[in-house]
Formats: structure tokens, C-alpha cells, sequence
């Protein structure tokens, strides 16, 4: 579909096989269907989807809770998750989401309507935990260009620079010494490619751990004291 007009045959057909009588281009609307005396609805029709298209489906929520936005069906790898997020941001803003296929089929996914978010308590216990995790506050928010520092590499690090340190030892004695209760599983993992096991239960730290304590400026200094 290359221009939004090719949108709007499909939609007037879904609308009217439903009893509404369809127009195009309503003073500043761009599709609006009337049915006896029930509210209007309107659909505004996009390329793609965009912040000024949730803006202008928004402003039609003056004249009408019956507020849909179209857009052409995405392809592609990113094309699932697209739909997902654009799905739940409709829902969240009272507003319905329809997509129109290369073959003219039409699919509402949803319509508007009134938000009611459930509460996911397993995110929200994964998250406190994660947050209880962290060793002080080593992210600015919004950044990511040096990464990210999560519980999970504080903990490695803290494995890491005690090898650096102290050399190859087992790892009991490095959760001993870390407080790291799962230091033999982060290392026996090595998920970032910092450890070399020597032997059973015992690990030294190699060339690529240590340029990640130099990239993460982390001590072993700084986790004992920290």
C-alpha cells in the first residue's frame, strides 16, 4: 500500500457489512461511520505508525470514544513485536488498532475502550529483587552506552577481582570471600568469558576478565569495602 486512501476501501466495506454508513474525510477526519443514533466512530489511517498518529487519534477523542487508528499489516523480522507494543499502547490509551493486509483483509485487534492494566506480580517481585541485588547505584538512568551494570555482573566482578588479586582458587573460598553465595555457578557458567577452570572447583581469572575489570574500573579493593 503506498498511499493511505488505498486503507480506505477495505475499512468502509468492514463498516458497512455492520450497518454503518461510511464517509471519507469528515472535516479534519479521516473516516467516520455513523449507525442510527449510536456515537461515531472514527479511523484514522497512517502509513505508519507514528507519535503525531496516537496525537491525532487522541484529539478525536473529543468528539467520540469510538476512536480507531489503521494501519498497513508490518512484515519483516520486527514485524510481531511491532504489533505487540502498538497493541498495548492503543488499549492503555482507550483507542481500538486495526491493521489491512496486502490482500485487503482487514483485522481489528482491538477496539477502544476503557484501560484496566493487571498487575504483573512476578515482574514486580523479578524487578525488587534485581533492585535489592544491586550494590549501591552504578547506572545513570537512560544510559547504556558503557552497559549496564546488573546484579548478576556485580557478582562476577566481585569473583573476578578477587582472582585478580589472589589468583587461581576454588570456588568455595571465592563465595567465602565474596559473599558471593553462587560464585562457583557464575564462574562454571562463565557467561562473560572472564574465568578458565584449572580443575575441578577451581578457576583462575584470564586475559578477557581481566580487561573487564579495567573496563568496569572495579577492584578488589572496592568490592570488599563496598
Amino acid at each position: 500500500m503506498r498511499r493511505e486512501s488505498d486503507l480506505y476501501g477495505p475499512i468502509k466495506v468492514l463498516l458497512e457489512k455492520q450497518g454503518y454508513e461510511v464517509k471519507g474525510e469528515v472535516g479534519a477526519v479521516d473516516v467516520m461511520a455513523v449507525r442510527a443514533d449510536e456515537p461515531p466512530v472514527i479511523v484514522e489511517l497512517k502509513l505508519t505508525i507514528s507519535l503525531s498518529l496516537y496525537h491525532q487519534a487522541i484529539a478525536r477523542l473529543s468528539v467520540t470514544d469510538t476512536v480507531y487508528i489503521a494501519v498497513p499489516k508490518p512484515k519483516g523480522k520486527t514485524a510481531k513485536r511491532a504489533l505487540k507494543d502498538n497493541l498495548a499502547m492503543c488499549r492503555r490509551l482507550g483507542l481500538g488498532f486495526i491493521t489491512v493486509r496486502a490482500d485487503n483483509t482487514v483485522e481489528v485487534h482491538c477496539d477502544p475502550g476503557p484501560y484496566a492494566p493487571r498487575k504483573n506480580k512476578k515482574r514486580q517481585t523479578r524487578l525488587l529483587r534485581e533492585f535489592q541485588r544491586l550494590d549501591g547505584d552504578p547506572n545513570k538512568g537512560g544510559a547504556t552506552r558503557h552497559g549496564i551494570v546488573t546484579g548478576y555482573r556485580q557478582d562476577a566482578l566481585k569473583c573476578a577481582a578477587m582472582l585478580a588479586e589472589v589468583g587461581a582458587s576454588r570456588g568455595k573460598d571465592v563465595a567465602k570471600a565474596t559473599g558471593v553465595a553462587k560464585a562457583t555457578t557464575i564462574m562454571r557458567s562463565n557467561h562473560y568469558g572472564w574465568f578458565d577452570k584449572v580443575e575441578k572447583g577451581v578457576y583462575v581469572l584470564n586475559q578477557t576478565g581481566r580487561a573487564g575489570l579495567k573496563h568496569w574500573a572495579y577492584s578488589w579493593e572496592d568490592s570488599e569495602s563496598g
